[in-house]
């Protein structure tokens, strides 16, 4: 019989060390100012900078700007980092 119902409960330890299998989030979706609702986004590698490769998020439909994220794991920050 399971006790816990639907829910998992965790230590204080395994919340401090957060779950293994979430690293990084990628954006599907992100609010458009321009389109005023959650739309899909494109990314696409803006720079390599030496703290990793920065990329934009921006509105599938209009190309406004709607975020943007930095990948200290890329495949663009190893040649920076030598």
């Amino acid at each position: 019989m399971d006790t816990q119902g639907p829910f998992r409960y965790s230590s204080l330890k395994e919340k401090r060390q957060g779950p293994s299998s979430y690293h990084e989030f990628e954006a599907t979706e992100l609010y458009c100012p321009k389109c005023g609702k959650a739309v899909p986004v494109i990314k696409s590698l803006l720079l390599v900078l030496p703290e990793g490769d920065k990329y934009e998020y921006r509105c599938r439909f209009c190309g406004t700007s709607v975020g943007d994220k930095i990948d200290r794991h890329g495949q663009y920050y190893s040649i920076l980092r030598m």
